[in-house]
């Protein structure tokens, strides 16, 4: 017997703008297409690919829902056509291209993982958006192998601790950078090897100082704009670096000499546009390297606040304010 409603609760930007464009409404519960599954959803992390939606700056794809949320938890309910896994009743945590702001949810199926052990269906929506970002930039992209040396801007972010926690847990020197004295002991604690307080402190003069002028290996960076020269500066010979996002501006003046000697690699992507056929290549090489960590809990998602979906506008304030460490989360 199928118990899922017909009408849910969902949150709609009603204008570009403001937090407080964000307001509660209802509309039918999406079914799933061959290949999908529909999820009442359980929590929904915040990033800030979608204050940039909410914006006006960063729109869904064509022939998707302009409900935000990349990411969600929850439980399966129903399935289309040519799904055998994951099955109805099923605990998941799913990337979504949007609509995870909602009760129920659709996924391809093939994205879906599934919750790891020691973490709630709650928390583990704060798993999908950042682990795969980190899994496809970094290691795919960027190639950080075991004994090499790693940067990753924002430490204290979302991105920032799910990229500390890998980097370390498959043998890499890490180093950060954050705000405050509280954020960087918080990455410290978290295994970051040394965290650079980039209001205090020149992070590139620090940096050259802990490698002994020999640089970084592999950069992550979603600050773009006076980075970017500073950062193929810091790469050692043969570094790579990898741009995800661009908070500061998407132009620099740059001197590429340093690129030519150094035999420097640029690289970047975004995820939300990707193919499912790619995404779900990411999925399973995070089945296979990666849920053995969180299982354990070598890893973990970490969660800094939760939020009722209705205070939605307050979640994004919050992530606006960067006063937060680690993953936002809206509950349902």
């Amino acid at each position: 017997m199928n118990l899922t409603p017909k009408s849910m609760n969902y949150i709609k930007i009603e204008k570009h703008g403001d937090p407080e464009v964000l307001k509660l409404h209802s509309m039918p519960v999406p079914e799933p297409s061959p290949g999908e599954v529909l999820i009442r959803v359980s929590a929904a992390g915040v990033n800030r690919p979608d204050v940039m939606q909410r914006k006006g700056l960063y729109p869904p794809p064509p022939g998707a829902t302009d409900v935000p949320g990349l990411e969600v938890s929850g439980t399966v309910v129903s399935t289309g056509k040519n799904v055998s896994e994951p099955m109805v009743g099923s605990e998941v945590c799913a990337l979504v291209t949007c609509g995870g702001y909602a009760e129920y949810c659709l996924a391809a199926a093939s994205i879906c993982l599934p919750v790891p052990e020691n973490i709630s269906l709650e928390d583990a929506a704060g798993i999908p958006e950042t682990f795969f970002t980190v899994w496809t930039n970094v290691f795919d992209r960027g190639q950080l192998k075991s004994g090499e040396s790693f940067l990753v801007h924002g430490g204290s972010s979302g991105i920032g601790t799910a990229a500390i926690q890998l980097a370390k847990a498959f043998g890499a020197t890490v180093y950060t950078t954050a705000g405050t004295p509280e954020k960087c002991e918080f990455c410290e604690n978290l295994g970051a090897d040394a965290a650079i307080n980039y209001r205090e402190q020149d992070f590139s003069e620090e940096i050259k100082r802990l490698t002994e002028g020999k640089g970084i290996d592999v950069i992550l960076d979603m600050i773009g704009g006076p980075y970017f020269p500073k950062n193929i500066c810091l790469l050692a010979d043969e570094g790579r670096l990898v741009q995800i996002a661009l908070m500061q501006g998407s132009k620099a003046e740059v001197d590429f000499r340093s690129l030519l000697l150094k035999r420097v690699t640029l690289t970047g992507s975004t995820l939300r546009p990707r193919s499912v056929e790619q995404k779900t290549e990411i999925a399973k090489a995070l089945r296979k390297n990666v849920w053995p960590l969180l299982d354990t809990g070598t890893v973990r998602p970490i969660i800094h606040q939760t939020f009722p979906l209705t205070q939605a506008a307050e979640a994004h304030s919050l992530m606006e304010s960067s006063a937060h460490i680690g993953k936002i989360l809206l509950k349902t």
